[in-house]
Formats: C-alpha cells, structure tokens, sequence
C-alpha cells in the first residue's frame, strides 16, 4: 500500500509527499529528519492522506496534488469552504 499525502506545517504552508510507511514518514518529517522543506517548519501536522496499490498510481497523484493552487489544496483536505 502507498500513500499520497499533505501535511500542515507550522507556518501554514502545505507539503505534498508520498510514502509506503505513513506512521513512519509522519515520524521522519516530526523529527527533522524528512524533507528538507519541513525541517525548518516544524511541528507538521497530517491533514490529508489518500491510499493507492502501487508506487505509480502514488507518484502520479502526488504530482497532481502538487500542480494545483493553494485554494484547491485547502478545498480538497476541507478546510477551504
């Protein structure tokens, strides 16, 4: 299983990632030890996550996510009404 993600960061930024291991990653990026990007933004929070079969199918959404603006971003997870 893959998993597509979003997390909130402390300045209100939002990161869009991909993992096989969610609890795992979510612990990388807490620790300082993910994404570049989050390190200087901690804490992050989990506020979207999407489940897929395979790596492609993953890598594929997370490019979709990233291409879209902030407003849809909000509108997807469901903080943006």
């Amino acid at each position: 299983m893959c998993y597509v993600y979003i997390l909130k960061c402390s300045d209100n930024t939002l990161y869009t990632g991909w993992t096989v291991d969610l609890h795992k990653r979510l612990k990388t990026h807490s620790s300082g030890k993910g994404a570049k990007y989050t390190r200087g933004r901690l804490p992050v929070k989990l506020v979207y996550f999407e489940k897929y079969e395979d790596k492609i199918s993953a890598q594929k959404r997370e490019y979709e996510i990233k291409q879209m603006t902030r407003k849809e971003k909000l509108e997807l997870i469901g903080l943006f009404p």
